[in-house]
């Protein structure tokens, strides 16, 4: 006799975000917090250090968090946005301009570019990989491969020989994602 039963598929592992990783999303969480309330670097540091950050709020278990890397990530953003913003903007996809980005996917962005461009210890496509997993705490749909799009293209500029030659000569090929225009990122 035949077993007319789908087996079941196994659940897909997820994997525990490491101590960088939990503060790469609590530094997210913070950068929405400030950019929505309005509320002061110093506050937001401290409320997510005390409270957040490695701790239980409101019955929910936050993940231990690296303090040292939320506060350089949170400092380095709010520091250097300016410098930031227009980077971001560029590895946009003409009309879509960072402002219309929304608030939670602009912090990702935002954290993910820093990080690219003044933390360079951690590998290009570790970060890039790591952001992608941030944004897939927040969304479902295509806003994860916008972040690796837009990622990437920073990445390429300013780490460009983590990708070597190769890679060089393959997105000069490829036009830089020219001509593709399915999204804000390109992708």
């Amino acid at each position: 006799m035949t077993d007319d039963r789908t087996p079941a598929r196994p659940e897909r592992a997820i994997k525990p975000a490491n101590k960088r990783g939990a503060a790469r999303l609590g530094a997210v969480q913070a950068l929405y917090q400030m950019d929505v309330g309005g509320s002061m670097l110093a506050d937001v540091l401290a409320e997510f250090e005390a409270f957040r950050l490695g701790s239980e709020l409101d019955g929910e278990q936050y993940r231990e968090a690296d303090p040292a890397w939320f506060r350089d990530l949170v400092k380095g953003v709010v520091a250097e946005q300016r410098r930031l913003d227009p980077e971001i903007h560029r590895a946009l996809v003409a009309g879509w301009p960072l402002k219309r980005i929304d608030t939670t996917l602009r912090a990702i962005l935002r954290a993910g570019a820093y990080e690219l461009m003044c933390m360079t210890i951690v590998p290009a496509r570790v970060v890039i990989s790591e952001y992608i997993d941030v944004a897939r705490a927040f969304y479902e749909g295509d806003e994860p491969r916008m972040v690796n799009g837009v990622l990437d293209r920073i990445a390429h500029t300013h780490r460009a020989e983590e990708f070597g030659a190769a890679a060089q000569a393959g997105n000069a090929a490829a036009g830089q994602g020219e001509g593709n225009n399915d999204g804000p990122a390109g992708n």
